[in-house]
């Protein structure tokens, strides 16, 4: 891989990250905001690692007895292109020979969140497991992938009721890791997350600038198929599971509901329930 493609920072390591591959483990839970970096690594047992390069803040510990990785990506599914690519390349490259190891090696990427909820039922301070990611945001659109036969049935039935109209990004969709969602079993709402490009008109918010698509929030909360339907969105899930899929490692995605669009409602102490919700995904982390 040439120097623009594979870009490196002097010291060797990855350029946005300012990572070496000895600074992570494993299993890599990525935040969005980099101040709930700490909020997060703050139950480790130890931490070994302190690094951060613009919002890239990495924190790598051990978390009963199991080492794990804590990194700040920023807001949004283009940070995660960064991000995501170039901790694969931190596991699969040689870095100083530029050339993709013969054997790969898979991560666990679990991302820690908050969400607004699509279903009056999902309440606020629940959680929510993703089963899938719903990309409006249209980043997978620039790679190339394969679905499986149901995510292809839930994405067709979806773009019928949810049509793009060659304005909007075309949709994709991907599953969780199996291996993933077994370990969240339970304390846990599942259903679709989808993801959106931006906060305001992108989730149907308007304060000054007019939204172009009216009632979006009520057709994703409407849409379903067999047992599935969209319980949430945010702005990372979607690109987190496809590149997960493309390069070849386990993704999963928790989020806490800070509110709710259908009834209207708002937490009143989100960070309390931030940390319980911190404390079940670590301890169900550290048993793999």
């Amino acid at each position: 891989m040439q120097e623009s493609e594979l870009i490196l920072n002097t010291d060797g390591s990855i350029y946005h990250l300012n990572l070496l591959p000895h600074d992570i483990a494993d299993i890599v839970i990525n935040v969005g905001d980099p101040d709930r970096v700490h909020v997060v690594s703050k139950f480790f047992n130890h931490i070994e690692i302190v690094k951060q390069k613009r919002e890239f803040v990495t924190h790598t510990g051990y978390y009963n007895g199991r080492r794990m990785t804590v990194i700040s990506t920023g807001i949004g599914t283009d940070n995660i292109d960064i991000v995501y690519n170039e901790l694969d390349a931190l596991v699969n490259v040689d870095l100083k020979s530029r050339k993709v190891k013969e054997q790969l090696s898979p991560l666990y990427l679990i991302r820690i969140g908050t969400s607004g909820a699509l279903q009056a039922d999902v309440d606020v301070d629940s959680f929510v497991f993703s089963t899938h990611g719903l990309g409006l945001d249209g980043l997978m659109n620039f790679y190339h992938y394969r679905n499986n036969a149901e995510e292809e049935k839930i994405l067709q039935h979806f773009q019928a009721h949810y049509p793009h109209y060659n304005t909007y990004a075309q949709s994709y969709l991907f599953q969780c890791s199996p291996v993933l969602n077994q370990l969240f079993s339970d304390s846990f709402h599942k259903g679709i997350t989808a993801s959106c490009c931006g906060f305001y008109a992108p989730q149907g918010r308007m304060i000054r600038a007019q939204i172009a698509r009216d009632g979006m929030v009520d057709l994703l909360s409407d849409f379903s198929f067999e047992k599935y339907r969209i319980t949430n969105f945010e702005m990372e899930t979607s690109a987190m599971f496809g590149l997960a899929r493309v390069l070849g490692h386990h993704c999963a995605s928790a989020n806490l509901i800070v509110a709710n669009r259908i009834t209207k409602k708002f937490s009143k102490n989100y960070q309390a329930s931030l940390d319980v919700m911190i404390e079940n995904v670590l301890h169900k982390l550290a048993t793999l």
